[in-house]
Formats: C-alpha cells, sequence, structure tokens
C-alpha cells in the first residue's frame, strides 16, 4: 500500500480544519484595524513574534545547530510570507470578505500540483476525484458574493498575487519541516517577515501606529499564533493535496462571517459549493 492509501493522522487533519478556521477571520480584523492595511499586517508579525519565540524556546529548542542552507530557507519563507500579507491586506479592502479568502487561497491549487511534481506521480483516483470535487466548489464558491465586479477588480488581483506568494512561504516551509519542529520553524519565519512589512507600510505611507489595539491583538492571537501555529504543524504530517484542499475551509468560513456582519449575502451556488469542499475532505480524510 502507498501512502495515498492510509488516511491522514487524525491530529494533524484537526490541526489543519482548526488552522483554516482561525484564519478565516483575518480579513475581518484587517477591516476592524485602524492602521493601513499593510501596517496591521506588521502588527499581526511583530505581537506574534515574543510569544511565538518564548513557545519555542519552551518546547527544548535552541538556535544553534541549523544549517546555513535551512537558515536562507527559513528567511525567504519570511520575506515570501510578508510580500503575501502586505498584497493580501491592501487586497482585503478593496473587495468582499469572501473574495479575498478565495483568491488569497489560490494556493488550493498551486500546492497540491507541487506535491505531485515532487513525488514524481499523478494523482490516485481517489485524490483524483477529491482535487475535482475541491475545484468545481471552489467554482461554485464564486457564485454571486464572488462575481469579479469591476469595482473589485484591483483588491481581487492583488489576492491573487497575494495566493501565489502563499504557495511559495508554503512550499519552503514544508521544506524546513523536514528537519525542524513547527513551532522554531514558525517563529523564525515569522521574525524574517517583521522588517519586509515594516519596511512596506512606510513605502505606501500608511499609518502605523494604531490608537485601538483590539483588532490587531485578534489578528495576531488567531492568525499567527493559532492560524499559523496550526498550519505549519500540519505541513509536516499532510500531503500538499490534503492542505490544499483544506484552504477551502477559509472563503466558506469568511463568507459566513461576512454575511452575518457586512450582510455580503451566501446565494445557492455558494452553499452548493460549500457541501462539494465538505466531501472532498472526507474523501481525502478516509484515504483509499
Amino acid at each position: 500500500m502507498t501512502a495515498a492509501d492510509h488516511p491522514p493522522p487524525a491530529r494533524a487533519f484537526v490541526a489543519v480544519i482548526i488552522a483554516n478556521i482561525a484564519l478565516a477571520f483575518g480579513p475581518w480584523f484587517v477591516r476592524l484595524a485602524d492602521t493601513g492595511p499593510v501596517a496591521s499586517a506588521f502588527w499581526r508579525i511583530t505581537l506574534a513574534a515574543p510569544l511565538l519565540v518564548v513557545m519555542a524556546l519552551g518546547s527544548g529548542w535552541r538556535p544553534h545547530g541549523l544549517a546555513r542552507g535551512l537558515w536562507v530557507t527559513v528567511a525567504l519563507a519570511g520575506v515570501c510570507f510578508a510580500a503575501d500579507l502586505a498584497s493580501w491586506h491592501i487586497g482585503i479592502l478593496q473587495t468582499t470578505l469572501a473574495n479575498a479568502t478565495l483568491f488569497g487561497n489560490s494556493a488550493t491549487l498551486i500546492f497540491p500540483v507541487y506535491g505531485f511534481v515532487v513525488a514524481r506521480a499523478l494523482p490516485s483516483r481517489m485524490q483524483g476525484v477529491a482535487l475535482l470535487l475541491a475545484c468545481v466548489g471552489a467554482g461554485l464558491l464564486m457564485g454571486q458574493s464572488y462575481q469579479l465586479d469591476p469595482s473589485h477588480l484591483a483588491g481581487d488581483l492583488f489576492c491573487l498575487l497575494a495566493g501565489v506568494l502563499y504557495a511559495a512561504y508554503f512550499i519552503l516551509m514544508a521544506r524546513a519541516r523536514e528537519t525542524m519542529p513547527p513551532l522554531p520553524a514558525l517563529a523564525l519565519s515569522t521574525l524574517a517577515s517583521i522588517v519586509p512589512l515594516l519596511l512596506f507600510a512606510n513605502l505606501l505611507g500608511e499609518r502605523i501606529v494604531p490608537t485601538h489595539w483590539g483588532a490587531l491583538i485578534g489578528l495576531a492571537l488567531a492568525s499567527q499564533v493559532l492560524g499559523q501555529g496550526m498550519m505549519i504543524y500540519a505541513l509536516g504530517k499532510l500531503s500538499p493535496l490534503i492542505v490544499g484542499i483544506a484552504l477551502l475551509v477559509q472563503p466558506v468560513v469568511a463568507a459566513t462571517v461576512g454575511w452575518i456582519v457586512y450582510d455580503e449575502r451566501l446565494g445557492l451556488a455558494d452553499l452548493a459549493g460549500a457541501v462539494l469542499v465538505a466531501a472532498a475532505l472526507v474523501l481525502v480524510r478516509r484515504g483509499r
């Protein structure tokens, strides 16, 4: 039997679902923040970094003995993540929560394709069915509330760019996770994101220091500590296909938040897409 025949580890599967639910609240916190969009990304990282470093050191890890190549990989991951957040946060303010989350997670398709290329193998029949269901579900999730409205085009493009950068971040972090525990990998990549985000925010002339900290603290804890923490843990234990399909949980949750908070209504196509995404998750959870 191959690895594709076996269901993924239960803890890792639960972790990737929790990660995506937590990350789906990120766009809402970005809208609530009273700083510029890139500045909110800077605070997401900066407020979370000390906690992540303490957690990594508390797990017994120490920053010595790492190969130079590993330092470079984690540093590049941090820069990609900074560029991803900068692009995504700009897009969030120019489109719907649903569009922002769907396009921002275009790694849904990119990361599984990378996994099959690395494995030099085509997907199994069950994997193919799951990926097909996920693609159809993603298409339906681009129903009425996801339409490429001309007024949303710039925001959609920023979020699409963010999705490509997010896939690059995943690829680099997956490599780092081959030899590093999740908390140290996340702590180091988070630290590497701080300076680029501050530079981006200053170059754009954004307001950096907030008047109210609540939304930024929520963004740091929900998105960076819980969301990325669970995601990086899962990256070391799940296939790119499962991680990619699980990313589609985010637009479903974000669309629900947008519906409740901003009256960004869901249509029948959205609900059908959510069901197909759930079916794809069940298939990849069960294995062959």
